[in-house]
């Protein structure tokens, strides 16, 4: 089992919350972590660049003039690609980058990742009153008292909240709904932030889910 403490919003200790690491893979993989990491850079890149090459082009094929006897150079149809509008002598074909994994290794992967912040005591539970609206001084107060230094990552129930609104203006601050978590954006960042109750609805979630699909014991 592992301890993660809670902070009140002063940034003292207010208890701690233990999670199983086996919910979360047991240990932290390292291959595992770098193709989902890969995957999911990857899959966040734009298609290369793209020509036509006179076959792409659309239009007639129809030769402009006959071959000989008019004075011009030989030529064929418009799309020859010494003409304006022409393809491309030599066209530049787009590659895509995406690359797939297994529904299961994703979903592990993105427990892993959690695991190796929480190994690493890099997440922040905390157990504050909510927002009656947004206030980026009191959030950076509280982002303060938690010693938080570097790259951040908000985890919330609702992105919408005055809470989300609050970190906004901060720099190096990302929110992002706590269901929706994986592990680029994890790795991506050095601290975690999350309220105490999300966490332990999340882990509940992932609790059931790894139940639901654990095989069944041999009779």
């Amino acid at each position: 089992m592992i301890d993660i403490h809670v902070y009140n919003e002063s940034g003292a200790e207010a208890g701690t919350v233990q999670i199983d690491e086996r919910l979360l893979g047991g240990s932290v993989r390292p291959g595992l972590l770098k193709q989902a990491f890969v995957r999911y850079h990857a899959n966040r890149r734009s298609i290369n660049a793209t020509t036509k090459n006179r076959g792409m082009v659309e239009g007639s094929t129809r030769k402009l003039y006959k071959q000989k006897g008019t004075g011009n150079a030989r030529r064929g149809d418009k799309k020859a690609n010494i003409l304006r509008g022409g393809g491309s002598a030599h066209a530049k074909v787009g590659h895509r980058w995406r690359q797939d994994m297994p529904v299961k290794m994703k979903r592990l992967a993105n427990r892993n990742a959690l695991l190796a912040k929480a190994i690493d005591g890099e997440i922040r539970l905390i157990d504050i009153p909510a927002y009656d609206k947004p206030s980026t001084k009191k959030f950076s107060a509280l982002l303060a008292a938690l010693k938080i230094d570097r790259s951040c990552l908000i985890a919330l129930p609702d992105v919408t909240s005055p809470e989300a609104a609050s970190s906004k203006n901060l720099e190096n601050i990302t929110v992002t709904q706590i269901d929706r978590l994986n592990a680029f954006d994890l790795l991506n960042h050095r601290y975690v932030v999350v309220p105490k109750a999300a966490f332990e609805a999340y882990l509940a979630r992932v609790t059931q889910g790894v139940k639901t699909h654990e095989p069944a014991e041999a009779a």
